[in-house]
């Protein structure tokens, strides 16, 4: 993939994840109350976790701009291949 188009796809994950830590209970709204996420981080806990998925999608994002997600999915691809 030629750079300008990495960085756009990554600036564009980037906004996504940011967009969902911004406006959470927007997400929250479209999924509803998640009840693992409710059990096991407490009151509040969707929000909490949907933060997290945001946070997380933003971490892509900036994997895909820098081109480190290909290391880091070749390394993953590791894990299964014997050799």
């Amino acid at each position: 993939m030629s750079l300008f188009w990495r960085l756009v796809l990554g600036l564009v994950v980037m906004a996504v994840g940011f967009h969902m830590v911004w406006k959470t209970l927007l997400y929250q709204e479209w999924t509803g109350v998640i009840e693992f996420a409710e059990e096991k981080l407490g009151s509040g806990g969707t929000n909490t976790f949907l933060k997290l998925i945001g946070a997380g999608v933003c971490f892509i994002g900036v994997a895909i701009a820098t081109n480190l997600i290909s290391d880091i999915l070749n390394s993953f691809a590791g894990l299964f291949v014997a050799g």
